[in-house]
């Protein structure tokens, strides 16, 4: 695993939340919690990334965490750069450093990627210069730490300490990048009660997930639980499960408001997005009085404003 950290213990990279400290996730959500907003709220304004450059590179297609981390960034002042480039396996040798040397050498201080194949962020952050930070937005299956941020940012406003809550992950979890951060960051806030449902299939490796409860079925699944965060299923996973249409997965793992009935009555409904309404979410459940899934949105913005000044906050003019 990479080294996040810098030498005097100061935050550089962020491609993964498994070495996170609490502390140091509890720092993160403070300040996040500091540029929150509602909506319809005037959006934070902040001039502490002042002359730093920041390149956003994703080579799989992305709404919500490309453009959030734009307005996060020059919400906070700096120069934002979308750059299309292919950080894939094809360009994992000199061709692919060329492109990140070439981004040095014009002063980009910070690169937030997003790339299908395990390790590309690693191998990026073992090669730049001391001054330049990677920072992941979405790694493969393996990890979106930001999305686990904001998760748990939405959790913590809601329910107040997340020690205290019962917290179920629904859907494809073995293919879920999504999961694997939110578990991590949720088992790093020492959750009471973690829970994975889904079809067996779609369930991660028995060694995955330690100390969660695993569930095949959401009758049994959902019943008391706090926080019911749904995932998106990928339609052409279906063709490889024991599934074998959508409308026969909403039957069974789709979450209605008869079953959300079964979890505790405050309990809230989170979704990462895109929503495949009347796969795994019914429209009623998703745009209910439960349903936090806009608020993500907009605290995904506050995480990653957070994020950057944390990794280049000494960087700034």
């Amino acid at each position: 695993m990479i080294e996040q950290r810098r030498p005097n213990g100061s935050l550089r990279h962020l491609i993964t939340l498994e070495d996170l400290r609490r502390d140091e996730i509890e720092a993160l959500l403070q300040r996040a919690q500091h540029y929150a907003r509602g909506v319809g709220q005037a959006p934070p304004g902040s001039e502490r990334l002042r002359g730093v450059t920041i390149a956003n590179l994703f080579t799989e297609p992305s709404t919500r965490t490309r453009v959030s981390f734009e307005l996060a960034g020059r919400r906070l002042g700096a120069e934002v750069v979308n750059i299309e480039v292919q950080l894939s396996s094809r360009a994992k040798g000199e061709s692919m450093l060329d492109t990140i040397y070439t981004l040095q050498a014009l002063h980009f201080a910070v690169l937030v990627i997003r790339d299908a194949e395990p390790g590309v962020l690693a191998h990026v952050a073992a090669h730049v210069a001391a001054h330049v930070s990677v920072l992941s937005a979405g790694e493969a299956h393996l990890s979106h730490p930001t999305q686990g941020l904001l998760d748990a940012l939405t959790v913590r406003q809601h329910k107040g300490s997340i020690a205290a809550q019962c917290i179920a992950i629904v859907g494809d979890i073995r293919h879920s990048r999504v999961a694997r951060s939110a578990y991590q960051v949720f088992r790093a806030l020492e959750a009471r009660s973690l829970r994975l449902i889904g079809p067996p299939t779609l369930m991660p490796p028995a060694h995955e997930f330690p100390g969660c409860e695993r569930f095949d079925t959401l009758e049994e699944g959902l019943a008391g639980v706090d926080v019911v965060m749904m995932l998106r299923i990928q339609k052409e996973r279906i063709a490889q499960s024991d599934i074998p249409d959508t409308e026969e997965y909403f039957a069974r793992y789709g979450l209605t408001a008869a079953r959300l009935a079964r979890a505790h009555p405050g309990a809230i409904v989170m979704h990462p997005q895109p929503m495949n309404r009347g796969v795994e979410i019914a429209s009623d459940v998703a745009d209910g009085p439960q349903s936090v899934i806009r608020e993500q949105v907009s605290n995904g913005v506050a995480v990653r404003m957070a994020v950057l000044e944390a990794v280049a906050g000494n960087m700034a003019a």
